[in-house]
């Protein structure tokens, strides 16, 4: 990768996001945890929640993965309170067609995914950026099942 790739893939954009991801840590009671890791690069994520009528009323991620990672973590966490699954599986999936080039960016609260829009070209780091959506869908089901 060429240090001009490098800078593009982590600007400035992505690397803001990586300073504020909301809701870091653990809850002490959740009604549903799960934890994913990228085989490609080790990256982790381990998501907490509580929920409310289906939506998501407490939530908590321990985020252990590169800036790109914890830049798709930050805009998650920046959203997910009142996100039923419905949502977030849309998001998911929006998120994934961007990286495959086959949709544009997420539509808002989860807009702000587009500044991952270079990391297209790389898809050896599409699985960190996706964990934490794949974390948070697997804790939604496992609190449904449990309903």
């Amino acid at each position: 990768m060429a240090d001009s790739d490098l800078m593009q893939l982590y600007s400035r954009r992505i690397l803001a996001l990586t300073t504020a991801i909301p809701h870091q840590g653990r809850l002490a009671t959740p009604e549903a945890s799960a934890s994913k890791r990228s085989p490609h690069c080790g990256s982790s994520v381990t998501v907490d929640l509580v929920l409310s009528d289906g939506a998501i009323s407490e939530f908590a991620q321990q985020v252990r993965a590169c800036a790109l990672g914890q830049a798709s973590a930050a805009v998650l966490g920046g959203a997910i309170i009142g996100r039923t699954r419905h949502d977030m599986i849309v998001a998911r999936d929006q998120l994934r067609a961007m990286l495959k080039q086959e949709g544009p960016a997420p539509a808002a609260p989860f807009a702000d995914l587009e500044a991952l829009l270079p990391a297209k070209d790389y898809p050896n780091r599409h699985a960190s950026i996706l964990l934490a959506w794949d974390a948070t869908i697997e804790a939604m089901d496992s609190a449904l099942a449990a309903a």
